[in-house]
């Protein structure tokens, strides 16, 4: 066996899973680890700055008066629902725990914030357009239907491999719950 065999991972297949680290690490976790950590945590953050008021967000009473402005009512009880969506969705995607349910609050956000904010704009950001939203979602339904890798708390669970039951549960949920709140 040549040295190049011997860095192939045994339960991974493809080209980007074949060299691994020290371990057995394959890159595709460590990918995935990367998204995981760096989205999840941004979203996390994101909600956080709406619900405490940290890292020099408005916090719950400014967010609540916006949701108001844009007809949700009480706009405090929905700024509560959309930052802890953001927050414990985001905190759910980092970790990777419970990861198709951590998606779906994601994407139930992001439809609702198309849907009220930035539909109207068009596509691109620089008008306020749907094109943060609509990648938000994506990343979070793509990390579902991939499932979060062995680097995971879910990895322990049926749900931790992915595939398109759960990536069918974010996108469903996300969407229904979205339509509930539009429908409120």
């Amino acid at each position: 066996m040549t040295k190049r065999n011997t860095r192939r991972s045994s339960t991974s297949t493809g080209p980007a899973a074949r060299w691994t680290l020290a371990r057995g690490l394959p890159a595709r976790d460590c990918g995935l680890l990367l998204i995981r950590l760096v989205f999840g945590l941004f979203m996390a953050g994101h909600g956080s700055q709406k619900v405490f008021g940290l890292f020099g967000g408005p916090g719950l009473t400014a967010t609540g008066k916006g949701f108001d402005a844009l007809g949700y009512h009480p706009g405090k009880v929905f700024a509560v629902i959309g930052g802890l969506s953001e927050f414990l969705g985001g905190l759910g995607l980092a970790v990777g725990l419970f990861t198709p349910l951590a998606a779906a609050a994601l994407i139930g956000v992001m439809i609702n914030a198309m849907a009220t904010v930035t539909g109207a704009h068009g596509l691109w950001e620089t008008n306020g357009g749907v094109e943060y939203s609509v990648c938000i979602a994506v990343v979070a339904l793509a990390v579902a239907a991939i499932g979060p890798g062995r680097l995971a708390i879910d990895r322990f669970f049926r749900w931790g491999a992915g595939g398109w039951p759960e990536a069918g549960f974010a996108l469903g949920v996300g969407g229904v719950a979205a339509a509930i709140t539009l429908s409120l």
